[in-house]
Parts: C-alpha cells; structure tokens; sequence
C-alpha cells in the first residue's frame, strides 16, 4: 500500500472525527462562557419562557446553574440545582465516547441513538420529573 493511500485514510479518518470534536469543542465552549458570566446574578441570561408563562419549574430550569456549579468544581451544588441534568452527563458521556470510538474503528454511524423503548422510557422520566418537581412533596427537585 502506498503511503499516499495511508495518508488519505488518515485525513479521510481525521474529517469524520470533526463532528464528535466539534461538539465536543462546542460543550468546552458553553462551560466556559456560562462558568464565566454567573447565572445566579440578573439580567445576564434570559428568564424560562415556561417559568415567566405559569410559574412552573420545567425539566430544564437550574441548567445554567448546574453547568455553572460544574464549571467551578461544585457537584454537589449542581446536583441540587438539577438532578436529572446530572443524571444525564454519564449517559451523555457515552453516547459522545460511542461516537469516536466507532468514528476511530472506522465503523459505519448508527442511524438511532437508541432503543425506542428506552427512548419513550426517557421521555417518560423527563415527564415525571417536570411534575414532581412543581408539587409540594418535590419541592427538593426544584432549582
């Protein structure tokens, strides 16, 4: 094998790892922005346009604040502030570490991100989640 051919595989192997290093660079990004301008002082983030209609929390209110929690070293302070969204970071961790695995084997990309049955479960649990979290006895849920 030439070693014109190796070199083309290996750009070929290096542009299909853009996509999972981009996201990657992207996350880097948004922790340091949010790491540095902090959520809990106003008028630097926009208000939840679901808090400012009904005054529910939603699934997603205390993100920002997580991410900021996190980007100052403070897990337990994130996990406080948004549960589930901790809970989502080893699950999104590994779909991004199945990605470039599968990238570097030079396997095809998989069409589904998993399951249907798993996925329903999800959104089941997000579900769950957003009402418990505005009731009384699930106070500790909310930001």
């Amino acid at each position: 094998m030439s070693s014109a051919a190796t070199g083309r595989r290996g750009a070929d192997r290096l542009r299909e790892l853009l996509p999972p290093l981009g996201v990657a660079a992207l996350t880097g990004a948004v922790f340091a922005f949010v790491g540095t301008i902090n959520p809990n002082e106003p008028g630097h983030y926009p208000t939840c346009p679901f808090l400012w209609l009904t005054g529910l929390y939603c699934p997603g209110c205390g993100t920002l604040r997580t991410i900021h929690a996190l980007a100052h070293l403070d897990p337990v302070a994130a996990l406080g502030l948004n549960p589930l969204a901790m809970a989502m970071i080893p699950f999104l961790l590994f779909w991004w570490g199945r990605w470039v695995v599968r990238t570097l084997q030079g396997r095809p990309r998989r069409t589904t991100l998993a399951h249907p049955a798993w996925l329903w479960a999800f959104i089941g649990v997000v579900m769950v989640y957003w009402v418990v979290r505005n009731l009384p006895f699930g106070a500790f849920l909310a930001p």
